[in-house]
């Protein structure tokens, strides 16, 4: 995809972004590195019991910081599971040494599975373990660097949802009710911070291609708890579009960038959909 970049529209800014090793997190960071920002990047230490796909990687996160420096921006990594409140603490009192202050968090990080079954064949860990991190780990971060947007009435905080917090899936209990969950947590706190200058905003994409250069997989990992063949699951993804295309990695961070610069002053408490028109059906 080919894109003409608007320099400058987050310059002195510091964001945030969490899942940030590969996906729409490697392609936000790139994109709000490219308009000025300069990153915290966060993404998990290992693999997480329970979650039958490898996550992304310290040497993945790595790259997605020199992938930030080659535009300019200072960058600090961290490897922190967004359900380690201590761990979050600990990068935000980096954060804030080392630059001051955070304008702008991407609540990013998530899972898709464990998924692909009814409700009633979910186990309990599997059920928490989606909750904590697809919705828990929003609150963490918006609990520890909140105080410091409201303190300064500047900030705003964007949450990665997804269409399945707008519509149900079957088969996909856990992961609707926390994108559900951070749809209802969008909005209150949207109310919460709306007089104390801080923006709270959710993007919600469809269904995302697996482009190789950011090294995404959600779509195959929701292929593969579909069971559906890893040779096919493009083309039948695509078929349910009414654009008849995939949302890419990139057209996610150019709405997280808008949010995020302030050309979006006045939105709070939205959900921009980014879903090549499926949940318009």
């Amino acid at each position: 995809m080919t894109e003409t970049l608007r320099e400058g529209r987050l310059e002195g800014r510091i964001a945030l972004v969490t899942g940030a090793a590969r996906g729409v997190g490697r392609a936000c960071a790139r994109r709000l590195a490219a308009e000025g920002a300069d990153l915290v990047l966060v993404d998990a230490p290992g693999d997480v019991p329970g979650v039958p796909y490898p996550l992304g990687n310290e040497s993945q996160l790595l790259h997605t910081a020199r992938e930030a420096r080659a535009q300019g921006a200072d960058v600090i990594t961290a490897c922190a599971d967004v359900r380690d409140l201590t761990a979050l603490t600990d990068v935000r009192d980096q954060a804030l040494e080392r630059f001051g202050r955070v304008d702008v968090v991407v609540n990013n990080a998530g899972v898709v599975a464990p998924s692909g079954q009814p409700a009633h064949r979910t186990t309990e860990q599997e059920w928490l373990t989606m909750l904590d991190i697809d919705l828990s780990g929003a609150w963490r971060t918006t609990h520890l660097f909140a105080p410091s947007m409201v303190e300064r009435r500047s900030g705003s905080i964007i949450n990665i949802a997804s269409t399945a917090g707008l519509v149900g899936y079957r088969n996909f209990a856990g992961y609707v009710a926390a994108k559900h969950g951070l749809i209802g947590l969008t909005r209150a706190t949207a109310l919460d911070y709306a007089s104390l200058g801080v923006r709270v905003n959710a993007v919600c994409p469809g269904n995302v291609r697996d482009e190789p250069d950011v090294e995404g997989r959600m779509l195959s990992e929701v292929a593969r708890a579909l069971d559906v063949p890893a040779q096919e699951h493009q083309a039948l993804f695509t078929a349910e579009q009414p654009m008849n295309t995939l949302v890419d990695p990139a057209d996610v961070a150019s709405a997280v960038l808008w949010l995020a610069s302030d050309e979006a002053r006045h939105v709070t408490g939205s959900t921009l959909t980014v879903d090549a028109g499926y949940t318009v059906r």
